[in-house]
């Protein structure tokens, strides 16, 4: 009794595709033994995904008789946006604002600080990965126009620069 390639093949098919989970021929001293894989079973307690909870704090709390409304700090005044001369650096990309490379380090740049095309103004973290702005125009900061760990959108503006 030799079975040919394609006559297991068909009798592993046919197995497969019964409610059999076990096979065994045994002719003439030879023998086939086919067995299906059963599923693992998996026991114990199943628990939901902890929910989620953003990274970022308000600035504001609305309707709470114990805190004020107070207006978003760093807000472009009417004098700085209606100046022209100003050149806005603004966000490549939805994230969080930091200052500097680490919690107790100095800012990248502050308010009145020169400027060069090349120098790194701040970090935005989106997914985890940190991407290092640079300033792409020489000049002097004017305004810095967002606190450190805001959340930040594509296109908001940071920074305020007076071109050189």
């Amino acid at each position: 009794m030799t079975l040919k390639m394609h006559e297991i093949r068909e009798l592993i098919r046919l197995i497969d595709e019964s409610s059999i989970d076990e096979f065994e021929l045994e002719k003439d001293g030879e023998k086939v033994a086919i067995k299906k894989a059963k599923p693992e079973v998996i026991t114990g307690q199943v628990t939901a995904p902890a929910p989620f909870v953003p990274s970022f704090t308000p600035q504001a709390v609305v309707n709470s008789p114990a805190v004020e409304e107070t207006q978003p700090v760093n807000t472009v005044t009417a004098e700085e946006s209606t100046d022209t001369n100003l050149h806005k650096i603004v966000s490549p990309m939805v994230g969080t604002f930091y200052h500097a490379s680490s919690p107790d380090a100095d800012p990248y740049v502050s308010e009145g600080d020169t400027i060069n095309s090349k120098s790194v103004v701040c970090i935005v973290e989106a997914m985890k990965l940190m991407n290092e702005l640079e300033a792409e125009v020489s000049g002097t900061i004017v305004k810095v126009l967002v606190e450190n760990g805001q959340l930040v959108e594509y296109g908001q503006p940071l920074f305020l620069v007076k071109p050189s």
